[in-house]
């Protein structure tokens, strides 16, 4: 898998994704209306194999702590787009400077009721070499997973757990010693449902 041609792959799959800002939904928990987030899925175009970068939160943070994410967060009043306010994020947690991301689409928009976030993931391409920085009191750690582990449909699983009384289902994807669940799970499963589209 070249970078050049996961790039291109993935610009034609994404970018024919393109969708308007996701209308606001009240939340079924009766909290009022959902809080408008965006998340950066940066695809690093490595030579030796396309990866996906993550960070782990760390554990003091009041929404998902210590859980795997993307870099991100809500949208601010000066964010114009859900992807502007993805670069600001990312640049803010893991320092990757927006000029170092080519912004090709979205996966679909993803509601997380239990903290009342309406998260767009904004896909953007990464190219070696950059510097990053991560915010030492929202980022404990950044990694890369292999693009081909996520698209490999036998590393998908559907796990089962009771929240607030209720028994709710999420995607899970297992990468060595790291346990992506969620939001951040389901997002990785859109984005290889998204580059299986024939």
């Amino acid at each position: 898998m070249r970078p050049d041609d996961i790039a291109e792959r993935l610009t034609r799959a994404v970018g024919a994704r393109r969708a308007p800002a996701a209308a606001v939904r009240c939340r079924s928990d009766g909290g009022g209306t959902l809080t408008p987030a965006a998340v950066l899925v940066p695809v690093v175009l490595r030579a030796e194999t396309p990866t996906i970068m993550l960070t782990q939160r760390t554990d003091h943070l009041y929404d998902h702590a210590g859980q795997i994410s993307f870099p991100g967060g809500r949208l601010d009043p000066g964010d114009a787009t859900p992807e502007a306010a993805a670069l600001r994020e990312a640049e803010e947690e893991v320092g990757l400077r927006p000029d170092c991301v080519e912004l090709i689409g979205r996966l679909d928009t993803y509601v997380i009721l239990r903290t009342g976030f309406e998260v767009v993931p904004a896909v953007g391409l990464v190219r070696p070499p950059f510097d990053l920085r991560p915010d030492p009191f929202e980022v404990a750690e950044i990694f890369e997973i292999p693009l081909p582990f996520v698209l490999d449909r036998t590393n998908h699983e559907r796990h089962s757990r009771v929240f607030d009384g209720v028994e709710r289902s999420f995607h899970v994807l297992q990468f060595e010693a790291r346990y992506i669940w969620g939001a951040t799970a389901a997002m990785l499963v859109n984005l290889a449902e998204v580059l299986a589209e024939p």
